[in-house]
């Protein structure tokens, strides 16, 4: 099965859960509990990749260390003269913005340390758009759900009927390019598969883990 189809039928089967746990309206009826701490340790990314079986504390240990690490700098970097340009970063959502297969919770937790990242980059001037393989009948609940957890949403794409037909990558390519022809230069491309990545039109492209597929 593609990760298409997985993410398809995933938020399919939850569309309805999820906006339950918003209730009428898109408005969170409850406060969004924290999520669990991540515990230290010093493996690396590289080591975590090649365990058998992921656990929630070593994905947002090796998240945190690709984003403070790589991503971070360089947004700090592009940021701190824009020379006038209309900055952007593009997200993907699941495993990647929101937490879908690990630590899972209705509505879902945001992956912290790309919540900071773009809380930094929003206060900069860069505005965040949010390009996804979800189907557009639950664009409402997904876009209520980030701005939940805290994320400034620009914009949000998601697939309707003609997208279903396409390939993942290529959509996701010119989702990007349009956000280009608004004027934008998109800084940074964040995602976990790569479907996220391929395809250009991004400065930077940084590759958060999916262990092997594990991750959707």
């Amino acid at each position: 099965m593609t990760a298409a189809r997985t993410r398809s039928r995933r938020f399919g089967a939850t569309a309805v859960a999820v906006a339950i746990a918003f209730g009428v309206g898109g408005t969170a009826t409850t406060a969004n509990a924290a999520a669990p701490a991540a515990a230290p340790a010093a493996a690396s990314a590289t080591t975590a990749a090649s365990a058998e079986k992921v656990d929630y504390e070593t994905w947002q240990r090796d998240v945190k260390e690709i984003i403070d690490n790589q991503a971070r700098p360089y947004v700090e970097e592009r940021t701190a003269n824009p020379g006038g340009q209309k900055q952007a970063i593009v997200l993907d959502i699941d495993n990647t913005s929101l937490e879908t297969d690990l630590g899972f919770t209705l509505p879902q937790h945001a992956v912290d340390p790309v919540l900071k990242l773009t809380q930094y980059a929003h206060q900069r001037g860069v505005d965040i758009f949010f390009v996804t393989a979800r189907p557009g009948i639950i664009y409402p609940v997904t876009k209520c759900n980030l701005e939940h957890v805290g994320y400034a949403v620009k914009d949000l794409y998601v697939r309707f009927l003609p997208d279903l037909f396409k390939d993942v990558g290529e959509y996701k390519a010119a989702q990007r390019a349009k956000i280009e022809e608004k004027g934008y230069t998109i800084i940074a491309n964040i995602g976990n598969t790569p479907t996220d990545l391929v395809g250009g039109h991004a400065e930077r492209h940084f590759k958060l883990p999916d262990y092997n597929g594990q991750l959707s």
